[in-house]
């Protein structure tokens, strides 16, 4: 049996009236260094804390996080060395950022693959939206939870060993095994990338007619797999992509790797 360290981080500037539990539990058997982003030309407020940690096998970290949180994303980094000489964002394996440990307020949004929970809080609707996306690629299962009974997003499956050898040989560590996949979109697959039928650009892009599920390249691979993520730009009519909770209900979210 495993013991937990959990560390509470609370808002200085929000009451508990104006802020959710945001808990990352590392169920992983080795460390990882989640990374938190917020889109500020959506959102207005961000949590107050760090945009990067490291955080050990086992271990959970919780904080407080605005209601009117938008655009905001976390996800995890595997195999970092933020002490090498190599740029900010190359200095994981899977899942790095600029700014290296401390993503960059600005441009930190994480380089793909990277296995992504995503939330607008207090959304359209006055629902909070979220889901678990692998549109970027997959390094690693994940599961978001919540205490109210709403949905549960999550790419529960290790995809490392499924992943065609196109899509994963970059991200091999030093076993050889693969700890990311990319999407055909981000491996960039297509004939012409102005019109990409894996990304839906160009002719493409119109909409989910424009850009069926059918004809995105491996796309069965990663939805069937996880089939309660978001896999592509129009996955949303599969009806498992996207999740909501009534923002009234004031949801506290569990985000576990490895769950």
């Amino acid at each position: 049996m495993f013991s937990i360290t959990t560390f509470s981080i609370a808002l200085v500037t929000a009451s508990a009236a104006t802020a959710r539990q945001f808990t990352v539990y590392n169920n992983c058997p080795f460390t990882i260094w989640p990374a938190m982003f917020t889109d500020m030309h959506a959102s207005a407020v961000k949590p107050d804390h760090p945009t990067g940690w490291e955080q050990r096998a086992y271990e959970s970290v919780s904080f407080a996080v605005p209601d009117q949180w938008k655009a905001g994303r976390i996800w995890a980094r595997r195999n970092c060395d933020f002490n090498s000489n190599k740029p900010d964002y190359e200095k994981c394996l899977t899942g790095g950022c600029n700014g290296g440990l401390l993503c960059d307020p600005n441009t930190g949004t994480g380089v793909p693959p990277a296995t992504v929970a995503e939330w607008t809080l207090e959304g359209d609707g006055y629902q909070d939206w979220y889901d678990v996306s692998v549109v970027d690629g997959y390094n690693l299962p994940a599961r978001i939870d919540n205490n109210k009974g709403c949905g549960i997003p999550s790419c529960p499956v290790d995809l490392g060993p499924l992943c065609p050898r196109e899509l994963t040989q970059k991200y091999l560590d030093s076993n050889g095994f693969p700890t990311g996949c990319l999407t055909a979109c981000k491996a960039g697959l297509a004939a012409d990338p102005a019109n990409d039928p894996y990304c839906c650009t160009g002719r493409y892009g119109t909409g989910p007619a424009a850009c069926p599920a059918s004809g995105v390249l491996y796309y069965d691979i990663f939805k069937n797999n996880c089939p309660n993520s978001y896999v592509y730009a129009y996955d949303e009519p599969s009806g498992t992509a996207l999740w909501t909770c009534d923002s009234n209900l004031k949801a506290d979210y569990t985000l576990t790797f490895c769950p």
